[in-house]
């Protein structure tokens, strides 16, 4: 069938039809509303539970174990950051090179010529280090860089990513729900619930562990959450407010074909609705839309470059 010379292109038909068929599928045309990552809105704490000195051969380090939580609720899951007293100084060098106005008034612990494992000042040292975290995380333009991010989450992603590589999928999920509750905790998902912004430079991050946690649920047949985690994957492709650049191009992400598929099998799976999900595939077949990509949640997962270089938020 010809395409009329006068009538939209192509891409802006299938654009006007993902987004009619993203909209019915987010609720706001009769479907069921999806559960997306809400911004946290109470205060952070940061509280060192723990400080051990440790031997490396012939050196020693004082490695502090931080819980993460959410101040005013009863935050029964704490995230954990497990960090030394190295990782933090290259934390304060890059953002003072990278934001030297920022960080006039942010105080750091100096290290000591002597006396750096007593108790007396390991303890000093965990109350700074707390101390230097809330007030990090009380200035949105440093709490927002890639730079403050991925000193907190990387190392486990990297982790889960590397169990992923070796077929060990339940180990994987503590790094993997660890990555989560930092990146939920420090706002770093608040985008999803107002998609007027652009997106953060940490989204493919937070697409990546949505989707590690999703494959590996299913991995060990725990159907509802990998369910949940493919939703949220999904939530994260096709915004309750698509804008052009989400859709105008006829080369879609890659996963949001194998996601659908997986999510429709998943919904099958655990008794959930499913009708929309197959007419919105259906649509992208008819459309041809992305299908050229074969590329698998495995291969992404195994695949994809963690430490890429996304910009400063």
């Amino acid at each position: 069938m010809g395409v009329s010379p006068v009538g939209p292109a192509p891409s802006t038909l299938l654009t006007r039809q993902l987004q009619e068929s993203w909209r019915s599928l987010r609720g706001l045309g009769g479907g069921s509303p999806v559960r997306c990552a809400r911004w946290p809105m109470d205060n952070l704490l940061f509280e060192v539970t723990d400080a051990s000195v440790m031997q490396d051969g012939s050196s020693k380090y004082v490695l502090y174990t931080m819980h993460v939580i959410q101040a005013g609720s009863s935050d029964k899951t704490p995230a954990i950051i497990t960090r030394r007293y190295s990782d933090f100084q290259r934390l304060h060098g890059v953002l003072r090179r990278n934001h030297g106005d920022q960080m006039e008034r942010v105080s750091f612990p100096r290290k000591k010529l002597r006396r750096n494992f007593t108790a007396e000042t390991i303890a000093k040292r965990s109350r700074a280090f707390e101390q230097y975290l809330s007030h990090l995380c009380s200035l949105p333009v440093l709490r927002g860089t890639a730079t403050v991010r991925c000193f907190f989450y990387l190392s486990d992603l990297q982790a889960g990513q590397l169990l992923i590589r070796a077929g060990r999928f339940q180990e994987a999920l503590g790094p993997l729900l660890n990555a989560k509750r930092l990146q939920h905790k420090l706002g770093w998902t608040g985008y999803y619930d107002n998609q007027s912004q652009a997106p953060p430079p940490g989204s493919s991050h937070w697409f990546f562990t949505l989707v590690g946690l999703s494959c590996c649920f299913q991995e060990v047949e725990q159907l509802e959450e990998a369910c949940d985690h493919c939703d949220h994957a999904l939530c994260v492709l096709t915004p309750t407010k698509p804008r052009p650049s989400h859709l105008e191009s006829d080369r879609l992400h890659p996963l949001l074909l194998p996601l659908l598929q997986a999510m429709i099998r998943l919904s099958w799976q655990t008794g959930r609705d499913k009708q929309q999900w197959e007419e919105l595939l259906q649509s992208l077949v008819e459309q041809r839309a992305g299908l050229d990509d074969h590329l698998t949640i495995k291969e992404f997962l195994v695949k994809h470059n963690l430490q890429e270089n996304e910009g400063e938020g």
